[in-house]
């Protein structure tokens, strides 16, 4: 099942996907619910409105009834693929209201990138460790997305305080979120802000974690 046009994860995303096996579907939809939440919080300008459409999503993909946003292509596809309510939702959620007005960056990496990490993980409760390294890929991935360039490296520098101070064992479902931490770990240990998009560099080096992250 394709997402639908529009609702397409990223391109990084995308091979992270690959890396979840038969979870793949699951993984690239919700790769993709996070792409729209970064538009909407990229295209919001009043706080309230940005606000008002978070709390849609979270109604639409908590609708047990299946009837809130039914039409919506994207929330249809993750119905249609039981991806729905994803594990971690209301952190991620209020990890881009952050965004929104005064940017919180603390408030947006633990909820964004540790919303993220839990939902892609699957389970009902995740170890804080792993919200620590969502944390540490989110500000990451901001800084290459970041517009502002002071954004960007204030950004940077504040996730090397996320990293991990030791080395964990990561269940082997969780590979793409552990090859997406080591790629930003990589950056983060050098100062050096992510590619803004999916660079030959970055496709080599994500397939050297992959292989040492079996």
């Amino acid at each position: 099942m394709a997402e639908a046009a529009g609702d397409e994860p990223t391109a990084l995303a995308a091979l992270l996907s690959a890396y979840a096996g038969e979870d793949m579907t699951r993984h690239r939809l919700l790769w993709a619910l996070d792409e729209r939440l970064a538009r909407l919080a990229a295209t919001t300008t009043e706080p309230m409105i940005g606000q008002i459409r978070l709390a849609w999503w979270h109604e639409a993909l908590s609708d047990d009834s299946g009837v809130k946003g039914r039409g919506e292509p994207l929330i249809d596809a993750m119905r249609e693929a039981h991806a729905v309510p994803p594990a971690g939702f209301s952190a991620w959620l209020d990890g881009w209201e952050a965004m929104i007005g005064d940017v919180d960056l603390d408030a947006f990496a633990e909820g964004r990138g540790g919303g993220l990490f839990h939902s892609l993980a699957g389970a009902d409760e995740a170890p804080d460790w792993l919200v620590q390294a969502g944390s540490a890929w989110a500000l990451w991935d901001l800084s290459g997305r970041a517009v502002d360039p002071v954004l960007a490296v204030t950004a940077i520098g504040r996730a090397k305080a996320k990293l991990l101070a030791e080395p964990r064992s990561w269940p082997a479902s969780w590979r793409p979120m552990r090859i997406a931490y080591g790629l930003a770990r990589q950056d983060i240990l050098k100062g050096r802000p992510a590619p803004k998009r999916l660079t030959p560099g970055l496709y080599l080096r994500l397939l050297r974690v992959a292989f040492t992250v079996r």
